[in-house]
């Protein structure tokens, strides 16, 4: 069947007979309409009217975009110089600071708004030497941490043996956590992991370790038990 909306002499001649209808006239978009879109545009795009800019030559067109664009690029610049500025203060560590009893106060007490660990220590003595070697690791790897250690007896008098190694953790000069002697600090077995996930539970570090990474005691039973039982039945 033909169409009735082709533009042909058939379809002419019955239109005229009146035998088909008239063909449907389409919408016309008016110029007001246009206009509408026009200014609406713009307005989304700069955040001005139409009648702010109908006036401008294309040369003042040109120059208005580019003090837009280096607007744009202007406040990107000072957010990231501020970013930059903000990363620096933070990650100005990086390494574990040997201090003693009379710089305790500036640097730990007054140290502001960052995360210190302090290792109290005595040489000779293996876990204080593990645990340094770990913290030496850490203090690469978090550098917006301030590590410090200290022999024990020249940062606190009479601090006994027995509680070595000794981690205190401050924050704004307050004390958050503490790790006293060798059993709290997991002897000599203690990995790197296993002491940066001790100092991630206080929240010193940012650490992406989300479970313990030593087995606990009653993993290690039910594993031998399980082990016990496979080879009765075997």
């Amino acid at each position: 069947m033909q169409n009735p909306n082709e533009d042909t002499e058939w379809n002419d001649i019955l239109r005229r007979k009146g035998i088909i209808p008239e063909k449907a006239k389409e919408k016309e978009v008016t110029e007001d309409q246009i206009l509408d879109i026009v200014e609406n545009t713009i307005n989304e795009k700069t955040g001005r009217t139409a009648n702010d800019l109908e006036n401008k030559t294309l040369d003042e067109l040109d120059e208005l975009e580019d003090e837009e664009d280096e607007k744009v690029l202007l406040e990107y610049r000072r957010k990231r110089i501020a970013e930059m500025q903000e990363l620096a203060r933070k990650d100005k560590y990086g390494e574990v600071k040997e201090i003693s009893g009379k710089d305790y106060i500036q640097e730990v007490n007054n140290a502001g708004d960052v995360w210190v660990v302090l290792h109290l220590y005595k040489p000779g003595i293996p876990l204080c030497s593990l645990v340094n070697q770990h913290l030496a690791s850490l203090a690469r790897k978090f550098p917006a941490t301030k590590f410090l250690k200290s022999i024990s007896t020249t940062c606190i008098p009479n601090w006994p043996d027995r509680n070595l190694p000794t981690i205190f953790i401050y924050r704004k000069g307050n004390m958050v956590k503490k790790f006293i002697g060798p059993i709290e600090l997991r002897g000599m077995k203690l990995t790197e992991e296993e002491l940066e996930w001790m100092l991630g539970q206080a929240e010193a570090v940012p650490t992406q370790i989300e479970e313990n990474p030593r087995p606990q005691v009653k993993d290690v039973l039910f594993s031998k038990l399980k082990g016990d039982s496979e080879t009765d039945d075997w």
